[in-house]
C-alpha cells in the first residue's frame, strides 16, 4: 500500500454516506458506509432529516478508520466531499434543521417549474427548466412554507453541511452549489434574479470555494477522537455527478462518462461556457471548466422495477440470471416492441415533469423476456439520440464512453448500450467511482498532485472494454428514428391525463 499521503473521500449520497480512505495511486485502504432513511412524507415528496447527513458521515468515518492502525492514521492529510445534488436543508445559525430537507428527486414543484422556467434562466444558470433543480422547490416554500424560509440563518446543499460539521465554516464547493440552481454560471457567482425567484437572501447563502481549495482545518476534537493529525484540512470538492467524471478520468474534451445507476447520467468536459436543450451545463471539478450532462431519470430503476412487478416473485427485485439469459435470446428490436423510458418524467431532451413511459407495438407472441429487452433498448437508444445532440450541438465527437454504476456490470445491457451509441464502452475499475473523484480532488488539494488532470491519470484504473457492433448500431439507427417519433406525438396526451 506504500507510505504516501492518504485522503478521506466522503461520498454522501440519497442511501448513505461512504468514506473511503485511498491513497496517492488510487488505491483503497479502508471504507466505512452508514445509511440514511429517505423520508416520503407524500406524493412526489423525498426528504431526509439533515442531522442524518452529519451521523452518517461521523459513522462512516469511524468505520473506515477502525479497521487502520495509528501509523496509517497519521498518513491523512485531508479530507474531500462529494454528494446528492441539488438537495437542500434550512438550518438555524446553531445548524440545526427547522424541516427536513428536500431532495433532488422530490418533484412536489411541478407549477413552480411552468411559472418561473424560461430560457433566459437556461442561460443564466446553465440548467433548463426540471425537476431537480433546488430553486423551484424553493419557491414552492416561499408560497407554502414562508416563514420557515425567512427565518433560516442559512439554506444550505449537503456540502455545505458537512463543512460546517467537519471545520465550522458555511462554505460549499462551486460546483456543488451550482446544482442548487441560483448561480450566474459564467460569473461563478450567485444570482440576484435568480436568488428572488426562489425567496431567498443572499446572507441565507453558504461561501464558495473554489475546487480543490483548502476551506480549514478539522475541529480538534474530531481529530483527537478519530486519532488524525491536528493539521487535517477540508478540500472543497464538487457534486456526485461531476465527480464520477473525475473518478473515470473522462476530463478529454472528447471522452464521456456514463453512470449507468439509477438514472444514467452522462457527460462531457468542456473548457467553454455552453448551453443547450440537449444538456444541463455545470461547473466542473476543475477550476474554470464546465460539465454538459445529459440526465435520463430512469435507469436501472426500470430494471428493477420490472423484476419486482413482473419478475419472479420469490426474487422480489433481485437480479434474475434466467431472465437475463431469456433476453439475451430475444431478436434486436424485441420483435416490434420499443419503449420510451419516461416512467420517472423526462430530463434530457425534453425537461418535462409530466411525461411518463410508453410502450409500443405489442403482439399475442411478446413475452416478459421481450418486454424487459426492450426496457434495456429504450434507455440505450435514448442516450444514443442524446450523445448524438449533445455531439451536434458542440461541433465534436466522442469516441467512448467511461462506464459506471450497476447496470455497466451487466454484459447483455453493456453490450446493448454499446452498439446503440456506437461508442466503446472502457468499465471503471473501482466502485464507488465518485468518491474516487474526491479523492482525486484531495490529492490535489494537499499538493500531492500539481493538478486535477494528472491526479486522475495516475489514480483511475479500468476493468473491462466493450466494443460495439457496427451493422448492429446501424439496425439500432433504424429503431431510433421510430422510437424518437413516439413521445412528441402524445405529448399533449400526458397534459391531458395530468389535468384529469
Amino acid at each position: 500500500m506504500g507510505d504516501g499521503p492518504l485522503v478521506i473521500a466522503l461520498d454522501s449520497s440519497t442511501s448513505a454516506t461512504k468514506a473511503v480512505v485511498v491513497g496517492d495511486s488510487g488505491q483503497v485502504v479502508a471504507s466505512g458506509s452508514s445509511p440514511i432513511e429517505l423520508l416520503t412524507p407524500g406524493m412526489d415528496r423525498y426528504e431526509h432529516d439533515p442531522q442524518e447527513w452529519w451521523a452518517s458521515t461521523h459513522i462512516a468515518i469511524s468505520s473506515a478508520l477502525y479497521s487502520m492502525s495509528s501509523s496509517q492514521k497519521k498518513r491523512i492529510k485531508g479530507i474531500c466531499i462529494t454528494h446528492q445534488r441539488e438537495s437542500f436543508a434550512l438550518v438555524d445559525e446553531n445548524g440545526k434543521a427547522l424541516r427536513p430537507a428536500i431532495l433532488w428527486l422530490d418533484s412536489r414543484a411541478g407549477v413552480e417549474i411552468k411559472e418561473y422556467g424560461s430560457d433566459e434562466i437556461h442561460e443564466l444558470s446553465g440548467k433548463p427548466a426540471d425537476t431537480t433543480p433546488a430553486i423551484y422547490k424553493m419557491a414552492w416554500l416561499k408560497k407554502h412554507e414562508p416563514e420557515e424560509l425567512a427565518e433560516a440563518a442559512k439554506v444550505v446543499d449537503v456540502h455545505a453541511y458537512l463543512a460546517y460539521q467537519l471545520v465550522g465554516k458555511w462554505v460549499s464547493a462551486m460546483g456543488s452549489a451550482d446544482t442548487l440552481n441560483l448561480m450566474d454560471i459564467e460569473a461563478q457567482d450567485y444570482s440576484d434574479k435568480l436568488l428572488e425567484i426562489a425567496g431567498v437572501r443572499r446572507d441565507q447563502m453558504a461561501e464558495l470555494a473554489r475546487p480543490t481549495e483548502t476551506i480549514g482545518t478539522l475541529k480538534p476534537e474530531l481529530a483527537s477522537e478519530w486519532g488524525l493529525n491536528d493539521d487535517v484540512v477540508l478540500i472543497a470538492g464538487v457534486g456526485d455527478g461531476q465527480a464520477a467524471g473525475l473518478g473515470t478520468n473522462a476530463i478529454e474534451e472528447d471522452v464521456a462518462y456514463v453512470n449507468v445507476g439509477t438514472s444514467v447520467v452522462c457527460g462531457i468536459h468542456s473548457k467553454k461556457f455552453a448551453y443547450d436543450p440537449s444538456y444541463r451545463t455545470l461547473l466542473a471539478g476543475i477550476p474554470g471548466q464546465y460539465v454538459l450532462e445529459i440526465v435520463q431519470n430512469s435507469g436501472s430503476v426500470l430494471l428493477n422495477w420490472f423484476r419486482k412487478e413482473l419478475g419472479d416473485p420469490a426474487l422480489d427485485g433481485r437480479i434474475d440470471p434466467a431472465l437475463d439469459e431469456a433476453a439475451a435470446q430475444v431478436p434486436l428490436g424485441s420483435e416490434g416492441l420499443l419503449t420510451v423510458p419516461y416512467w420517472n418524467a423526462v430530463q434530457s431532451p425534453y425537461w418535462e415533469p409530466f411525461a411518463k413511459g410508453i410502450m409500443v407495438g405489442f403482439g399475442s407472441a411478446h413475452t416478459r423476456a421481450h418486454m424487459y429487452r426492450s426496457i434495456m433498448e429504450g434507455i440505450a437508444i435514448e442516450l444514443r439520440e442524446n450523445i448524438r445532440r449533445v455531439e451536434k450541438s458542440t461541433g465534436r465527437e466522442i469516441r467512448e464512453l467511461r462506464a459506471t454504476g450497476g447496470g455497466s456490470r451487466n454484459l447483455l445491457w453493456r453490450q446493448i448500450f454499446a452498439d446503440a451509441t456506437g461508442k466503446p464502452i472502457i468499465v471503471s475499475g473501482v466502485d464507488e467511482v465518485s468518491a474516487q473523484g474526491a479523492a482525486i480532488m484531495g490529492m490535489v488539494g494537499i499538493g500531492a498532485f500539481d493538478d486535477v488532470a494528472a491526479a486522475a491519470e495516475a489514480m483511475t484504473t479500468f476493468t473491462a472494454r466493450t466494443e460495439p457492433n457496427m451493422d448492429t448500431h446501424e439496425r439500432y439507427g433504424k429503431l431510433a428514428e421510430v422510437q424518437q417519433e413516439i413521445y412528441p406525438k402524445l405529448e399533449d396526451i400526458f397534459e391531458k391525463i395530468n389535468q384529469i
